[in-house]
């Protein structure tokens, strides 16, 4: 197991110069962001996070995990998700959230005031919430022989990209052309991993063009895609996927 974190000096109690709201959520901005935009309560963030109790014990970081984690800013406990509302991207803030902002005594979870410090990563909007260009591609999309149409959204590093019998680890959000969104890696909060010859055509083609790092949207034919199968979404259908990591199966 990971060492536990070192609590700051001030976890027993907020200092004098922490900003203090109307709700009684105290806290101190450690490092400024790097933009402006702040998430709003139905937006999706990734973050890092560290966790204590007023004595210095620590019970959770995405730190000693490694990995960052991504939820609902609506989802998480009161003072957590108000705090995070203040951020900006790049921005790290310790907050002290009293008891009746965090878990309000709730059995097996930490007790009384809480301290976090939390890095905010980065913000993306509710994947319940289409696209604007979710009916079709739009004129700057770029298109395969095949049919499949896409558009880079950020840009990956680097130049290796996977082959068909790859694994890939992947954050995902798809809809119907209609704007219904029938599936989420984001909204589970998990990345999927899994092998580039098991999933829809369109998927195999598509995601070899990626890099690590890059998320493109993606609009796959419907012959691409379920083909019309019962249990699957029918018709042309729309994915955002972000290309985590790849490697030979």
């Amino acid at each position: 197991a990971k060492e536990p974190i070192p609590p700051p000096a001030d976890v027993a109690a907020a200092p004098a110069d922490a900003e203090k709201t109307a709700s009684g959520l105290a806290s101190k901005v450690l490092q400024k962001g790097t933009s402006a935009t702040r998430p709003g309560s139905q937006d999706m963030v990734t973050v890092h996070y560290t966790g204590w109790t007023t004595d210095g014990k620590m019970f959770d970081s995405s730190y000693a995990r490694g990995n960052p984690s991504t939820f609902s800013v609506g989802g998480v406990i009161k003072g957590f998700g108000e705090g995070l509302q203040m951020m900006s991207i790049g921005e790290k803030r310790r907050l002290w959230i009293p008891q009746d902002l965090a878990y309000r005594g709730q059995p097996g979870r930490p007790a009384g005031m809480l301290v976090f410090e939390i890095e905010l990563v980065e913000i993306s909007p509710n994947p319940s919430i289409a696209p604007a260009d979710v009916a079709e591609p739009p004129t700057d999309a770029r298109r395969t022989s095949s049919g499949i149409a896409y558009k880079v959204l950020r840009a990956g590093k680097g130049s290796s990209h996977p082959e068909r019998g790859s694994r890939v680890t992947v954050h995902y959000t798809g809809w119907t052309t209609d704007g219904k969104m029938f599936d989420s890696s984001v909204t589970r909060g998990a990345p999927a991993t899994f092998g580039l010859d098991q999933v829809i055509a369109g998927w195999t083609e598509g995601v070899q063009l990626m890099v690590e790092g890059e998320k493109t949207r993606f609009w796959i034919p419907q012959r691409l895609a379920y083909q019309g199968k019962a249990g699957g979404p029918s018709g042309m259908l729309v994915f955002d996927i972000e290309l985590l990591s790849h490697r030979p199966n």
